[in-house]
This record gives C-alpha cells, structure tokens and sequence, in this order.
C-alpha cells in the first residue's frame, strides 16, 4: 500500500501540544456550521404564519444556508491560502452573527433569505473549511483521532442547539431568538482566535531535501507550461486537483453518495408520525441518532487511526458509505416504532463512520499541503446534491404517498456511491504501487547513470595524475 501524499509536508507536524486546543477551537467552528441550519427549522412555523406564506417558501431559508455554506469553499479556500486559517474563521463568526441581528429585524421572507441563507451561510463556510484545513497542519499520525473529535462538533451542538432554540422561542419569539442566537455565534470569533499558525520545523535529512528539490523543479517545469489564466487562478486555488486521479474518484463517488445523505435525516421524524407515532416519540429519535453519532465519530477516528485500518482507510471509507445505504434500504422493512428506534441506532453510527471519515480520506489522497484547494473545489460541486438531493426525495414522497420509496432511493444511491469508491480505489492502490516501482526503477537508472559517471571520472583522474608523475620521474632523471 502506498503511503498517503500527507507525509510529504516539508516540516514535523507537532501531533498534540496546542494543536488540542485547535481540535477545540474546530469542534466548535464545525458544530456550528453543521447542526446550526438544521437547528432553526423550530422557528419555521411561527415565521411561515407571521409573514403568510408556504412551508416550501419557508424551507428555502435552510436549503439557501447550506447550498451557500457548500457553494462558498471555494472562495474560503482562497482566503484561507493567503491569510491561514485564524483569520478567515474569525471573519465567518463575524459574519454569521451580524446575519442573524439584522435577521431578527426583518419585514419580508427575502431578508431573511439574504442575512440568514446568503451571509450567513458564507459566514459558515468561511468556518467549516478553514478549521479542517488547519488541523491537517498539526496532526499526522493522530490525524484521523483529531478529526474524529473535531467532526464530533456536529451531533453534540444539534442535540444542544434544538433545546436551546426550543426554550428561546417559548420566551422571547423568533426575532428574540434571533438576536440571541446573532451573540452565541460570535463566539466562532474565540474559536477562530486559538488557530494559531503552526511553528514549522523543517526536516533537513538528505532524503527529505531530495525530495524537495525534486517537488521544486516538477513545479517549476509544470509552471512554464501554463500561462495566461490558468497560471492566475492557480495562484490563489489549485485548479490541477481536476487532473489528479484520486480527487476525481473522491468527487464522483459523493456526488452519487449526496444525492441520498441529507434526506433521510431531515424526513426521519415525518416518516414516524406517517406511521402514527405522536410528536415526542417521533422528535426522540432524532435524538437517538444524535447520541449515537455523537460517540460514533470519535470511535471512528480511533479505529481509523490503528495500523490495520490506517493504510486502508479509502477502503474503511467506501464500506460505510455502503453500511449507511444498507440501513436506508432496511429500514421500511423494520416493524413499529421499536423498528424505527434500531434504524436510528444503526443510522446514526453509519452516519457519523462517514462524517469522521468524509474529510480525513480526502486529505490521505491529495496531501494536507494540497486539501484547501481540494475541499474547495468538492463543496462547489457537492452543493449541487446536497441543494437537490431533499428536494427529489420529498418528490418521491409526494408521487407515491409513501416514504418507503425515498428510503429505498436514498438507500441505493448511497450504495451505488460506495461501491463505486471501493472498486476505483481498489485499481487507484494498485495504478500507485505500479507508478512508485516505476519511479524507483527510474531513480535506480539515474544513480547507476550518475555512479558510472562518477567512476569514469575518477579513472580519468587517476589516468592525468599518472601521467603527471610519470613525467616528474622521467624529467627528474634527466636532470640527474
């Protein structure tokens, strides 16, 4: 198995020390922009009633946030290769708070859809993608842990965020709630203040510097070949990701897995009261899900990080992609509420195997050097499912009065994502292992070149000194 392209950053990466209180300052920039679009959907009633309008019209202030939150990676990711991470994540926290303030003083659901879905979801983007980026920085060996736990910001800020929000609506109405909320997210600002940049310690082992110098002069030769546009644009993102093999098996495999991600969770409580369960018992499953992911994504970073599992990791990847479609699949086979509660149990521990591994397995194939441009370049794209994916499911719902058949779509999707991955990876393992002999074939010809060389050389050396003495010797006895 080749080793990840992460190794290759040029310095030691501290693997702990201040890099936990990035985990920390990322458990809380990523809880908030994960859990907080799913968390207003509490608000929804009262603000459809106050303004007159359709619960389509309403849903589109969450669709706007995420589809925003996704769509705007890529210009994170040039703020965050030219500034770092602190103070891109600091401006987001900024932004996502002010969104909300001005929010609570609405007059028309196009505000809301402007400070809410527009600024506050570049707000959320601005800090999701720096907080995955800087913890590749400080972590290698326990980078997949730190992920876990990072990506654990999301299940735990859901299950405290609706209580919250429930307990701010019942005393002080949406737009209170609102202001509110504007002055909880500011502290995104305090989470953005503990990324530091990290401290680079340059290894200066001759391997290490041969390698560099051979990534130098690869770059430079890859540079005199572009001009004009694409050589600007690769200034500030790293546009050449389309042209590697693993990014492109990366992208294709989520598209197909987005498309059955998100819905199955946000019609899990509808599905429920379809089936005549009352409201409480129906809300309690989402909790269950929350719980079980809650401890599922740190788990999945432990046995992700171990040495069976750590140099297989797209493979660990790909089956839990495949275990959340199966669990979409069976669950309308399940019986009753009791049914439903193992469906949350299993959903949640396949979504969050997913989550805790949905960022680190692209970092493994491009390197950490490398993932700001590629994460920003996978959310541009994923938005696109993640925007359609609720709303086609809700489709199906509408045209055969079931759920059962979007469960089923959902499933397959996720499925078909999943052993997609397995099977490409599976040939992109083996496509590296081939190219690496190949490289080390080569380099063994350059210094077998480069040694014959070297022993001409030094026979020719010894050739003139020779003759040089020879002469001295002969002169010296004619002079005698």
């Amino acid at each position: 198995m080749p080793r990840p392209a992460s190794t290759n950053l040029g310095y030691t990466p501290p693997d702990g020390g201040w890099g936990w209180a990035v985990v920390f300052g990322s458990f809380i920039s990523i809880g908030f922009s994960y859990a907080f679009p799913k968390s207003l959907t509490i608000y929804f009633k009262e603000i459809q009633e106050y303004f007159s309008i359709s619960y389509s019209e309403i849903a589109w202030v969450s669709s706007i946030m995420l589809a925003t939150m996704y769509a705007g990676g890529p210009v994170s990711s040039v703020l965050v290769n030219r500034y770092g991470s602190r103070p891109v994540v600091i401006v987001g926290g900024l932004m996502v708070g002010v969104a909300m303030v001005t929010a609570s003083f609405g007059t028309t659901i196009v505000h809301l859809y402007l400070c809410v879905g527009v600024i506050g979801g570049f707000g959320l983007a601005f800090n999701l993608q720096p907080s995955l980026t800087i913890i590749g920085k400080y972590f290698l060996v326990k980078r997949p842990i730190a992920n876990g736990l990072a990506m654990a910001g999301s299940p735990v800020f859901l299950s405290t965020l609706a209580p919250l929000n429930q307990f701010l609506f019942d005393h002080f109405g949406w737009r209170g709630s609102f202001l509110i909320l504007g002055g909880v997210l500011f502290n995104c600002c305090m989470a953005g203040s503990l990324m530091r940049p990290i401290k680079m310690r340059k290894t200066t082992d001759e391997n290490d510097t041969g390698k560099l110098d051979v990534t130098s002069q690869r770059a430079g030769e890859d540079e005199s070949k572009q001009s004009g546009c694409a050589t600007k644009v690769n200034q500030f993102i790293d546009v050449s990701l389309f042209k590697h093999r693993g990014f492109l098996i990366y992208l294709v495999g989520n598209v197909l897995m987005f498309f059955g991600f998100f819905a199955p969770v946000v019609f899990l409580a509808p599905y429920a009261k379809h089936q005549g369960i009352d409201e409480y018992s129906a809300a309690f499953l989402l909790s269950i899900f929350a719980l079980v992911d809650m401890f599922a994504r740190p788990g999945t970073g432990l046995v992700a990080n171990t040495r069976w599992i750590r140099p297989k990791i797209q493979y660990f990847f790909s089956l839990s992609v495949i275990f959340n479609g199966l669990c979409h699949i069976m669950c309308p086979l399940l019986p009753g509420y009791s049914g439903l509660v193992v469906y949350a149990v299993f959903f949640g521990l396949a979504f969050g195997m997913v989550c805790a591994l949905l960022f680190e397995v692209l970092m493994d194939l491009v390197g950490a050097q490398r993932f700001s441009s590629a994460v920003g370049l996978a959310t541009i794209i994923e938005c696109g499912p993640v925007l359609l994916g609720p709303p086609i499911s809700g489709l199906l719902v509408d045209i055969f009065l079931d759920y059962k058949y979007m469960y089923f779509a959902c499933g397959v999707m996720m499925v078909l994502g999943g052993i997609f991955l397995y099977i490409m990876n599976y040939y992109n393992y083996r496509w590296l292992e081939k190219e690496g002999k190949q490289r080390k074939v080569e380099e063994l010809e350059i210094g077998s070149a480069k040694e014959l060389a070297a022993n001409e050389e030094n026979k020719d050396t010894r050739k003139r000194s020779d003759e040089t003495h020879r002469r001295k010797d002969e002169l010296s006895v004619c002079l005698s």
